[in-house]
């Protein structure tokens, strides 16, 4: 795998939760925040880290990846050296596969079960292809990409900006993730960006209730970020 020349050195993955590590954020993916789920022989890196020999060598000593999964294009980064350093499955909605010619992709149309424990599924609306993964252990966490947010409050929510591909149908999208979970299955998002806004926390907690508590009909009068 090619590293990133102008970075000499680049933090440790971050363990947040258990069996579940975040990633530094990488500027191949516009500062998006990747992570990783050590699962047995299900391990699932979602979205890609930098390419760079700390991720390299911490992905290895976990056993490797079995599944790469996008969860929007904006995330795709260095899509084709991960699956080609680790033999990796590459998993993304079937609306964005096209971005990744040549590789060796499964695509998804609304669900997809990546190990007993781990589901995703289409929220469309940020972009045509945006999807969300669901790990049931931890509680329940659920692995947003650019889906959802957080704001400067650190809370969860959609964030409307100029390449969104379809406000309305993102806010659509957020419905749905209300009626599929409850206080007791959702405990925790991690965002696929704007981490910082966490202030060191890297998870949100509380999770469904955080969600339930947004006013969507507000949301579709908000103006571009």
């Amino acid at each position: 795998m090619t590293q990133q020349p102008s970075v000499s050195k680049l933090p440790h993955p971050q363990c947040i939760l258990e069996n579940i590590f975040a990633f530094a954020p990488n500027r191949d993916t516009l500062g998006g925040t990747s992570y990783f789920i050590v699962e047995n022989q299900t391990n699932i890196l979602i979205d890609c880290p930098a390419d760079h020999e700390t991720n390299q060598k911490f992905i290895m000593a976990q056993g490797g990846v079995k599944w790469l999964y996008i969860t929007h294009r904006t995330a795709i980064g260095k899509a084709k050296e991960f699956q080609t350093a680790f033999k990796c499955d590459i998993l993304i909605q079937e609306q964005e596969a096209y971005l990744l010619p040549g590789l060796k992709v499964t695509t998804f149309e609304h669900e997809f079960n990546l190990s007993p424990h781990t589901h995703v599924f289409w929220t469309p609306g940020h972009s045509p292809g945006s999807s969300c993964l669901y790990y049931s252990r931890n509680r329940g966490v659920l692995f947003t990409g650019r889906h959802l947010l957080p704001n400067s409050q650190g809370e969860p929510v959609p964030l409307r900006i100029a390449k969104t591909f379809h406000w309305s149908r993102q806010l659509q999208s957020v419905r749905f993730l209300i009626d599929k979970f409850s206080t007791e299955n959702l405990q925790y998002i991690c965002p696929g960006a704007n981490t910082g806004a966490l202030r060191g926390k890297r998870v949100i907690d509380s999770a469904y209730d955080r969600l339930a508590y947004l006013d969507l009909e507000n949301f579709k009068f908000k103006s571009l970020f």
